[in-house]
């Protein structure tokens, strides 16, 4: 179960708001949750910032003058990507550009395998081929021996980035990156590709005309993608990519739009978000980045559909990875449940591709609610890993704490990445333990709901009014809304069971839901039952007729007590992993006959359930989370039930002999510990 928050909205402000402009009541309720409780605030967000000089940007003249002299010259330019989403598009953004303007360049892209950034052996290679000038984009900041390399080798250096630079910066003869400590630009918050676009207009003498018409569609994907908040001119970036996108004339992109299916007269962020990004990445993940930079640059369709059909298929391969190292995750769990009882998930396997474990961190948390660390063990005995955390476990502190076993580590609070020795896993994992366990609570996934919906808002004029929201992105997510206490009227299968509709009355409105990827026998809920829904809404169109879609994001019965939910999971945790209580305490977790009995019928009933779902059935001030997984440790224990720890299911077994509970290795050792 994972915990909620819903945030309260000013209606009296949003009625103010709504009373000066044309934006409907439930929008400007979604903004004041967010904090927007000035007007002006409201007119800022709606505004399409102007795109500010290029040269504001610290060394951005620097940089215009370089390179264009070396175009005049005949120089060749090197332009040193990365290989993940934003590294493409920034990549293919300025060699396009350049290559217009009948420069001698190419472009070089390092493999995943090389890791991040610049690399000497790279350099070295680039200046045989008789570069005479490297131009980085989304990379480049950190690169200082590499810099000092280039400028031995008597290159010329220019770095256009927008990560953050550490105290020294690389030796260079421009450094373009809004995040310098001296720089005075407006607006910090580009992408690698924002960075590279802003170059572009610089060297047309700062007019944004040529290149808005020209790059914009392909800047957005890589402002999408490297998830910078879509504010202020990354808003403004992505709403003109979008409209171009949909007349593309990058013949590539077009076929990728084709692919993905999406509809050329609403593509939105998350169509990008989901379906076109994930296909560039793949390319840098499973073969060459380079093969995503061809098919953008691809003049000619048959060149296009081939690197396409190449990165569609890297893709597939991407998904299907995921899928494998997923079941090793769950059958690992399943026969060691004990890695669930600590506050950080650390999972290491042989043989996991490093390309996507960052992709698998992030499920496992989304999953199970839990900072997560995912480990790939090399053949040549070194590791790599990928973590991903919430609010209030900092990952980089926790890679910090355990800093003596790792060769290489970095990130920031809820990301990071590192590098130990194969032999080194067992003592990090120790590590991370005991830096968890000093927390005062255990971090929790937390799902936040703009603002509790009130029937009366389930129209189709107010849903259609959220549009004026988009582009959804970092800091501007698409709007959820919390249902609280709707009747579930009538439940439906969809798609072979795959998928469910549910009729639902909430006040006096009278709607549909749909929930992707649940089937109706994994609902906590029935036919008559109340219910409570975070959701997502939108507005459907079907034989000309418009209808409100409310797409369902998480879902429980109503009057769930989720703080007493959270304390006592923490408990069993606690109590699991050895840490000592009070015998109090374990007095009152121990289960009595007649629970234990309570317990087993409602599961004799029903034959299959989840452990959250019986929660929400039978918990009360005496059945409380952890005393209900007691219960199931013991029906497990005595082969009354099968329990998969990976998905808390719960299915019955056929019980062909007389089974005495005390004899129970859980219900033993907990009366020991009295």
């Amino acid at each position: 179960m994972k915990k909620w928050k819903i945030n309260k909205c000013d209606v009296q402000k949003a009625a103010e708001f709504a009373s000066k402009c044309d934006i409907n009541r439930l929008a400007l309720e979604v903004l004041t949750s967010r904090g927007l409780t000035e007007f002006q605030q409201v007119v800022d967000f709606f505004t399409d910032d102007e795109l500010a000089d290029p040269f504001e940007i610290k060394d951005m003249d620097k940089a215009a003058e370089i390179i264009n002299n070396a175009v005049d010259a005949y120089d060749l330019i090197c332009i040193y990507g990365d290989y993940d989403c934003d590294g493409v598009t920034s990549t293919t953004i300025l060699f396009n550009y350049l290559e217009s303007m009948g420069a001698n360049v190419m472009y070089y892209i390092p493999e995943r395998e090389a890791g991040y950034g610049m690399n000497i052996d790279a350099v070295e290679q680039l200046a045989q081929s008789g570069v005479k000038l490297i131009v980085t984009v989304d990379n480049g900041i950190s690169a200082i021996p590499e810099a000092e390399r280039i400028a031995e080798l008597g290159i010329q250096l220019v770095i256009t980035d927008h990560h953050q630079p550490g105290e020294i910066l690389p030796k260079a003869a421009a450094i373009v990156n809004p995040h310098r400590a001296d720089d005075t630009s407006r607006f910090k918050e580009l992408c690698g590709a924002g960075v590279a676009f802003k170059l572009c207009a610089a060297l047309d003498g700062g007019s944004y005309d040529a290149v808005l018409e020209q790059y914009s569609d392909i800047c957005a994907i890589g402002t999408i993608a490297d998830i910078v908040p879509l504010i202020g001119e990354n808003r403004t970036l992505v709403k003109r990519g979008l409209d171009y996108m949909a007349n593309t004339e990058v013949i590539g992109l077009d076929m990728l739009l084709n692919r993905a299916k999406i509809d050329r007269n609403n593509i939105t962020s998350n169509n990008i978000a989901f379906r076109v990004a994930p296909v560039i990445n793949a390319s840098g993940r499973f073969g060459s980045p380079v093969t995503a930079v061809k098919a953008l640059l691809a003049e000619d369709e048959t060149d296009a559909e081939d690197y396409v059909d190449t990165i569609v298929t890297l893709n597939g391969q991407r998904k299907q990875t995921e899928t494998d190292i997923m079941t090793d995750i769950v059958n690992h769990i399943n026969h060691h449940p004990e890695v669930l009882n600590h506050r950080v998930l650390i999972l290491a396997g042989k043989g996991w591709h490093h390309g996507v474990i960052g992709i698998v961190a992030a499920r496992i948390l989304d999953y199970f609610g839990k900072p997560s660390i995912i480990i790939s063990i090399e053949e040549n005995g070194q590791a790599r890993g990928s973590a991903r955390s919430v609010k209030g476990f900092n990952i980089f502190e926790c890679l910090t704490y355990c800093s003596k076993v790792l060769t290489k580590f970095g990130g920031h609070e809820c990301a990071g990445g590192l590098s130990l020795n194969e032999k080194d896993i067992p003592e990090f994992i120790s590590l991370a333990y005991e830096f968890s366990a000093r927390l005062e609570s255990p971090p929790v996934a937390v799902m936040t709901a703009d603002k509790l919906l009130m029937p009366e808002d389930l129209n189709v004029e107010c849903v259609k009014g959220l549009n004026v929201l988009e582009p959804f992105g970092a800091e501007n997510p698409q709007p959820v809304f919390a249902i609280l206490g709707a009747r579930a009227d009538k439940i439906t299968p969809l798609s072979q069971g795959k998928h469910t509709k549910i009729d639902f009355t909430y006040g006096n409105s009278a709607a549909q839901a749909l929930m992707f990827g649940i089937s109706p026998e994994k609902l906590c809920f029935s036919a008559g039952d109340r219910i409570d829904m975070l959701v997502n809404l939108e507005v459907n169109v079907f034989n000309g007729r418009e209808s409100v879609s409310v797409k369902v994001i998480d879902h429980r019965l109503s009057g769930v007590k989720q703080e007493r939910y959270f304390a006592a999971k923490d408990c069993y945790e606690k109590l699991m992993r050895g840490e000592t209580l009070p015998p109090n305490f374990v007095r009152k977790i121990i289960p009595c006959r007649n629970e234990l009995i309570a317990v087993y019928k409602y599961i004799s009933a029903v034959k299959e359930t989840t452990l959250d779902n019986l929660f929400m059935r039978l918990s009360d001030d005496n059945m409380n989370y952890c005393k209900l997984h007691i219960c199931i440790d013991i029906f497990k224990d005595k082969e009354l039930i099968d329990f998969k720890p990976s998905s808390m299911k719960i299915k019955l077994l056929p019980v062909s002999r007389r089974v005495d509970l005390e004899e129970s290795e859980t219900l033993v050792r907990l009366k020991g510990m009295l």
